[in-house]
């Protein structure tokens, strides 16, 4: 996979990339990670790429001509995702990770300012993607934030491939809880269905915990889960506990 950044900060990449998974990934050869400085690319003596709105308002507005050029200057195909970082954009996603995580070729551009200028999203973007309900002072660190969880998908990136399959949200749920040595620390144990070493019964007792855990902690997901009949007499008869 290639990633090429449009950005007004190229240096705040470099400890992301250059650390842990990211930097296997372009060591192994699988991931090509650039940044692109929009600024080189404005059609003026200040290299200016911003300006004030039409119509008047607040802040200042990202021209078109820096990111149009810069983006232009890239190679690119006809597959290539060109991911606009911003606020109005459709929640990011493990399913939306999982999607781009099958792309040869992403192009992340990063704003800065009060906005972009319209013609930006209109004719350059494939993708308008937003990490959050709230307002940051850029775009680098969201598109980070996605890269990471991208990239640790393609296969072959982690060292071994089933490490996600039991990832929250890899199949709708949260993750099961998770326990280590000791077995016994300051007086708390470890269930002792998994020292067990029945595997169908650690497997059972890991779905049902991520069910509950699902339920407390993010209900909404169940509404879209596949949850089999057995998954939902689980969730009712803990519903039921706790109603009593």
């Amino acid at each position: 996979m290639r990633i090429d950044y449009l950005t007004l900060f190229p240096e705040m990449f470099e400890g992301v990339l250059n650390h842990s998974i990211l930097k296997r990934a372009q060591d192994k050869g699988m991931l090509n990670a650039n940044t692109v400085n929009f600024r080189d690319y404005a059609e003026n003596k200040h290299n200016q790429v911003d300006d004030y709105p039409f119509g008047g308002g607040q802040g200042m507005v990202l021209k078109p001509e820096p990111i149009f050029n810069a983006l232009e200057s890239l190679q690119q195909t006809a597959e290539t995702r060109v991911v606009l970082m911003c606020p109005q954009g459709e929640p990011f996603t493990q399913e939306k990770a999982q999607e781009l995580s099958e792309a040869e070729h992403i192009v992340f551009i990063c704003g800065h300012y009060e906005g972009y200028d319209e013609r930006i999203r209109e004719h350059l973007v494939t993708d308008e993607i937003s990490i959050g309900d709230y307002v940051l002072t850029g775009g680098e660190l969201p598109a980070m934030t996605m890269t990471d969880a991208i990239v640790r998908l393609i296969p072959g990136v982690l060292g071994n491939q089933q490490s996600h399959e039991d990832d929250s949200f890899q199949d709708g749920l949260l993750e099961f809880p998770q326990y280590t040595r000791p077995r016994e620390y300051r007086g708390m144990n470890v269930p002792e269905v998994l020292l067990s070493g029945n595997h169908a019964r650690i497997e059972a007792w890991r779905r049902e915990q991520k069910l509950l855990r699902t339920y407390r902690n993010r209900p909404d997901l169940l509404e879209k889960a596949e949850l089999s009949e057995q998954d939902r007499d689980i969730l009712k008869r803990y519903r039921k506990g706790i109603e009593k």
